[in-house]
């Protein structure tokens, strides 16, 4: 399958993609040339201004300026000095929605996933169809995906926390995650 996901995947609303990239093809050319292809495992929507657990509930700045562009962009961020969060940004221009991929075969947790792919601040707006180190493929579906709370996002209020905007899937059978030269 391995094709490209095109920029009008990601003009949907955050609820939509966030489960629809679960099963889908992570792709990273690393500096050497070498790639390497991750299924997606598990993600979390982040749904604009009213949600409180967004970075851009507080509103358009240089940190979240990004997620208020077209979909289909990346917005990462560093969290305790060490770790980049990876986001693809979701929804039309304006609409500041955005999905963290919490998970990859073979990374469990966000922070794991930015080193395995070594993201840096210099990923910050990288459009993901036309980038040649980071972008998305198509990929068979996955059979079942689940839903649960947010994690890590006390600090929203129990409303937002609580809402089941986490899609993951408990195990792919398959082995994705293989390196091309």
């Amino acid at each position: 399958m391995n094709d490209r996901l095109s920029l009008d995947f990601f003009l949907a609303d955050v609820l939509e993609v966030a489960p629809s990239l679960i099963g889908k093809l992570l792709v990273r050319r690393f500096e050497e040339d070498r790639v390497e292809r991750y299924r997606i495992t598990e993600t979390e929507a982040y749904r604009g201004m009213e949600d409180l657990a967004c970075h851009a509930s507080k509103g358009r700045t240089p940190r979240t300026d990004v997620m208020f562009h077209q979909g289909g962009r990346v917005y990462v961020y560093l969290i305790y000095g060490m770790y980049w969060m990876l986001n693809l940004v979701a929804g039309h221009e304006g609409v500041p929605h955005a999905v963290l991929i919490r998970g990859i075969e073979g990374f469990s947790g966000p922070g794991l996933v930015g080193r395995a792919l070594h993201l840096d601040k210099s990923f910050y707006g990288e459009n993901l169809a036309t980038s040649s180190r980071i972008w998305v493929e198509d990929a068979e579906p996955v059979a079942e995906i689940k839903t649960s709370k947010r994690i890590g996002i006390k600090y929203a209020g129990e409303e937002w926390e609580n809402k089941p905007w986490r899609f993951y899937v408990d195990s792919i059978r398959h082995k994705y995650h293989k390196t091309v030269d």
